[in-house]
């Protein structure tokens, strides 16, 4: 599995805007391609600014690639939620996810 993270950040007065259309909309949309797995949104005041972070999951790079093109590094982001950024990041990262809460959960069960 891999986890693709990228950051941005809003104003103050836009965040609860923010991460109401990544909830409803944007996050929601990417369930279109296949093997997307989900994503986590993390938020956190940043002084002036808001700053979130979303991880989101998919089985491999081509997967990635369907959701974000061959360029797959670069940031996808919809134009509605655009207008709401003061700045982010132009790039994603990739990791090999080789541990998940799943895997922790399965393995505590086992050696309960």
């Amino acid at each position: 599995m891999i986890s693709r993270i990228w950051h941005g950040w809003t104003q103050r007065a836009d965040a609860d805007a923010y991460e109401a259309m990544l909830r409803a909309e944007v996050l929601p949309g990417i369930g279109r391609v296949r093997g997307y797995r989900g994503a986590h949104l993390l938020r956190r005041d940043d002084g002036a600014e808001v700053e979130f972070v979303t991880i989101t999951l998919f089985d491999d790079l081509d997967a990635v690639r369907a959701f974000a093109g061959e360029d797959y590094t670069r940031a996808v982001i919809h134009p509605p939620a655009r207008a709401l950024l003061t700045r982010f990041d132009e790039r994603s990262v990739h990791y090999d996810t080789v541990l998940s809460p799943e895997q922790v959960r399965e393995q505590m069960r086992a050696t309960s």
